[in-house]
């Protein structure tokens, strides 16, 4: 890794003595602005980034913007003990500039659980930069898109009305415990037929994007033999999604051979959904929202309009899945445009509406 001073701002200010930019060739060619001292996480951004500034506190990289002589920056990154009047101070500065429309994200380690549900308007994001695993470029990508829309339209549901939130999260609480206790023995009967079937594990957990391109562990039954996911590319000519035009992908077969015959009757019931309600009850998803996307799928949707369907939370049910679940003849357009429907219409009642439509559409008449 090679590390360099940036002369033609040291030149001119006092800069020289904390302020470097990475030089290394990288998977992206985004540019990061880091604003702490940490060796692992520089580390981590100059293996995702082609080059970047680092400062160690935001009185420094105030005088930093000010120089007027860096790059375009496509993300901020804090990684310092959070103080919230020198953010909202640091916002402010930006703000005056212009440059609030740059993503902003803080490293998790410096947040309580209390600070994070205050979270400050400055920060979009707030990630574990340490055990971050996944395609920052696709994070990054979504984080700019979505301040682009919600800038234009307002579209998150929280900046419209903080106490719809309140009234959603509430709501899922009570009604996925309840549908838990209730569903217990239901629970212990499918587990039994699922490893009494085939060998393996009886849930099946993957990394999905959730609303903000969060990424969390998302559970199901198993349906599939194990190790399903590395078939994928031999069995993607029978793809029942056509590529898109402007690049989304999805993937779903008729007939899939590997499901397994007690997975087949569980898809076809929705039954293999259950578990998901322990992700609404830890809060990464809710009972009505947009599906969550294998990453794969999910990283062809951050770099364009797509990345408004991502602004919804991820749900158990919702639009897609009441007006087209089990249906073969669906264009990713098609299935994507329900998505953004959902995001821009959603409230209280119309996820009433999704739930009473539900139970008519959990019987799939197709094996898709």
């Amino acid at each position: 890794m090679q590390v360099e001073t940036l002369k033609n701002v040291s030149q001119t200010t006092d800069l020289k003595s904390y302020l470097r930019v990475a030089t290394i060739s990288s998977k992206t060619a985004l540019f990061f602005f880091y604003i702490g001292a940490d060796a692992e996480c520089l580390e981590f951004l100059n293996d995702n980034f082609s080059a970047g500034l680092q400062s160690p506190d935001f009185e420094s990289a105030k005088k930093i913007f000010s120089s007027g002589e860096i790059t375009p920056i496509d993300v901020i990154i804090a990684d310092i003990d959070y103080n919230e009047s020198e953010l909202k101070e640091f916002y402010s500065f930006l703000k005056n500039r212009n440059l609030n429309s740059i993503p902003f994200i803080y490293n998790e380690r410096h947040f309580k659980k209390e600070t994070t549900l205050k979270q400050h308007e400055a920060v979009d994001d707030i990630i574990d930069l340490r055990n971050w695993q996944y395609d920052f470029y696709s994070k990054i990508s979504f984080l700019k898109k979505s301040k682009e829309y919600s800038k234009a339209a307002n579209t998150f549901e929280s900046d419209i009305n903080p106490r719809r939130s309140v009234f959603k999260r509430t709501f899922d609480i009570i009604f996925s415990l309840a549908l838990i206790v209730l569903l217990l023995p239901l629970f212990l009967l499918i587990a039994l037929a699922v490893k009494l079937e085939s060998k393996g594990p009886i849930f099946y957990n993957a990394n999905r994007a959730g609303r903000g391109f969060r990424i969390f562990k998302f559970y199901k039954f198993r349906t599939m033999i194990v190790n399903a996911d590395e078939k994928i590319q031999a069995l993607s000519h029978l793809n029942q999604y056509t590529d898109s035009k402007n690049g989304a992908k999805f993937f779903k077969i008729s007939n899939d051979p590997r499901i397994t015959k007690v997975g087949r009757f569980l898809r076809n019931t929705s039954l293999d959904e259950l578990p998901q309600l322990f992700n609404v009850l830890k809060g990464d998803m809710s009972l009505v929202g947009n599906r969550p996307l294998p990453l794969y799928e999910a990283a062809t949707l951050t770099t364009n309009e797509f990345v408004e369907r991502f602004m919804a939370p991820a749900g158990i049910t919702g639009l897609w899945q009441i007006k087209k679940r089990g249906r073969s003849d669906m264009s990713v357009e098609e299935r994507i445009g329900l998505d953004i429907s959902y995001a821009r219409k959603s409230n209280l009642l119309y996820d009433f509406w999704i739930m009473a439509k539900t139970p008519k559409a959990l019987l799939q008449k197709t094996d898709v």
